[in-house]
């Protein structure tokens, strides 16, 4: 009898100790402050997939910082799937490609430090990485040590091959391990939106995908038939989500991924890509190859009036104002009661312009911001053209190319 009670309270003891373990809440969640404007920088994958190399990465890191891109803001150097040998070692712990990087991922990672740039590594919370590299399910900790011990500041973290985890809990559990490492890295989320990050991503990272893959077109799907997928066209990103603008901001971004200016659409397109991109208040990771960038592109991703717009202070993400015959208006909330306005004409034929303010009440509902032009007047900076251009006592009229944007910046008089 006295045998049978003694057991029947270790089982309870069991069960409750079991009970509050699972009731504990992890401690930990992202570093806080590393992000209070959307991060800018350079990732590998959009031109060189898994071809990569140290000397490619030198090279990047030397131009940016050489050809004024740091200057503009740039410095986060990231590189993505590809960089691992294909087995972890002995000891279960990562291994940088050794014939990629002969140097070693440390030294590589010193040199681009050196250049007062930030360095980036990629892995995936599934069991392997998107390019079938290895993932880290099952590693967390011990890669977040790894990564800690290399001194890296930014984190890219996939979704591949993930069958039966819960995202929420997979990312959390790294951005506590991240934490637990103690070194502060910037912790991406590239979940593609399909758990809706942006409701629980805040805590964990620093920014979240709100999409599948990025394509180099204007307003395209492009269909990868090897693995039933698609990528897409900027314009089809920007329009793919409903609603979340209100979960973006200072340190939670919502990433509408990778920017694809210099890798194949016209000039024109890339201006109105860079643009769109800055009024989402969307990190700007440029994905070009520096080495053959045109004069035009680099001019592009260095505009300095439109990268303020997009690194403005409030951080609040723009949204559409209005829409008919193909032409759309886009309205961003700046700091000090001013306002970022983008013409977008998404038809194929040239669309005039002819923007009566007086008629116009601007409305931002999610933050319960206003625009009244009738009660509040503005000079009138076109970006693009870096000139002012008048007032809003004035109607603003304009002649708008296919698939060209005009941005004005709105200055409360």
């Amino acid at each position: 009898m006295k045998k049978t009670t003694i057991s029947f309270l270790l089982l309870l003891f069991t069960f409750i100790g079991f009970s509050q373990g699972n009731k504990v809440t992890q401690t930990g969640g992202k570093f806080d402050g590393l992000a209070m404007t959307p991060p800018m920088g350079w990732n590998s994958w959009n031109t060189f997939e898994t071809n990569i190399d140290e000397k490619l990465i030198k090279e990047t890191a030397d131009i940016m910082v050489t050809s004024g891109m740091e200057a503009a803001g740039y410095n986060y150097i990231v590189l993505d799937d590809g960089w691992m040998a294909k087995e972890r070692d002995k000891n279960g712990n990562l291994v940088a490609d050794p014939v990629k990087f002969p140097s070693g991922i440390k030294a590589l990672i010193d040199y681009v430090h050196s250049k007062g740039l930030k360095f980036g590594l990629y892995n995936c919370a599934g069991t392997s990485t998107c390019a079938g590299y290895p993932g880290t399910r099952g590693y967390e900790y011990q890669d977040a040590r790894f990564y800690a011990s290399l001194e890296i500041d930014f984190l890219k973290y996939d979704w591949c091959n993930t069958a039966g985890i819960n995202a929420s809990e997979a990312y959390a559990t790294m951005s506590n391990a991240l934490k637990t490492a103690g070194k502060p890295i910037v912790f991406s989320l590239c979940e593609w939106g399909d758990n809706k990050p942006w409701d629980w991503g805040k805590p964990i990272g620093n920014l979240w995908r709100i999409s599948g893959d990025i394509y180099p077109c204007f307003d395209c799907e492009f269909h990868h038939e090897e693995g039933n997928w698609s990528s897409w066209g900027f314009m089809k990103i920007i329009e793919m989500r409903k609603d979340i603008r209100k979960f973006s901001g200072p340190d939670h971004w919502n990433d509408f991924d990778m920017l694809e200016v210099g890798d194949g659409m016209t000039n024109t397109e890339d201006k109105a890509h860079f643009t769109m991109w800055s009024m989402m208040a969307s990190p700007l990771i440029a994905g070009n190859d520096f080495r053959k960038m045109s004069k035009e592109t680099l001019a592009i991703l260095t505009n300095k009036e439109l990268i303020a717009v997009n690194q403005d202070k409030l951080g609040i993400q723009g949204f559409k104002y209005s829409a008919a015959d193909g032409m759309e208006v886009w309205v961003k909330p700046l700091s000090d009661g001013n306002w970022a306005i983008t013409f977008v004409n998404r038809s194929d034929v040239t669309k005039k312009v002819n923007f009566d303010w007086k008629k116009q009440l601007i409305k931002d509902t999610d933050f319960n911001l206003e625009a009244n032009f009738n009660t509040t007047s503005y000079k009138i900076k076109n970006l693009w053209k870096n000139k002012e251009v008048g007032n809003t006592k004035k109607a603003f009229i304009a002649n708008l190319a296919s698939h060209d944007v005009i941005t004005l910046k709105l200055i409360k008089i």
